[in-house]
């Protein structure tokens, strides 16, 4: 049973709101000056809900079939830690999917920070070995 102000009911309200296509519903999930920190690509970090409701109105415009799920979510403290799948088709016709991590927190109403490591799925054939090798900069 969900308590008052838990973190994990603005996440569920997020979650529904993306499922639903709900641009108001889900931009209220989110302070006025929510901070998003994305550490894999430190120049894509922001401040404020109003690029929330860009990047969501972009979205919804671009993959009009989202469907946005959480997979797994754990509660500590205000934090929410939260794994997402996205699904759809692109406007442009190319299959959509990203999955990953983001580490919301909370004031028990809205989303007031995240680090978002959110990122398209890398359907290439290369396996774990060449991965690696280009990690590190090794030729074989």
């Amino acid at each position: 049973m969900a308590r008052d102000n838990d973190p994990e009911d603005v996440l569920r309200r997020l979650e529904a709101a993306a499922a639903q296509h709900d641009l108001d519903a889900l931009v209220d999930c989110f302070a006025p000056d929510y901070g998003n920190e994305t550490p894999v690509h430190p120049a894509r970090g922001f401040r404020g809900r109003e690029q929330v409701r860009a990047n969501w109105r972009q979205i919804f415009a671009g993959v009009p079939d989202l469907h946005a799920r959480v997979v797994r979510s754990a509660v500590r403290g205000r934090e929410v830690w939260s794994e997402w799948e996205m699904t759809g088709s692109r406007s442009d016709g190319r299959a959509h999917l990203l999955r990953g991590v983001v580490i919301f927190e909370t004031d028990g109403e809205r989303m007031t920070s995240a680090r978002f490591y959110l990122e398209p799925v890398d359907e290439s054939p290369s396996g774990v070995d060449e991965a690696v090798r280009s990690v590190v900069g090794v030729t074989p």
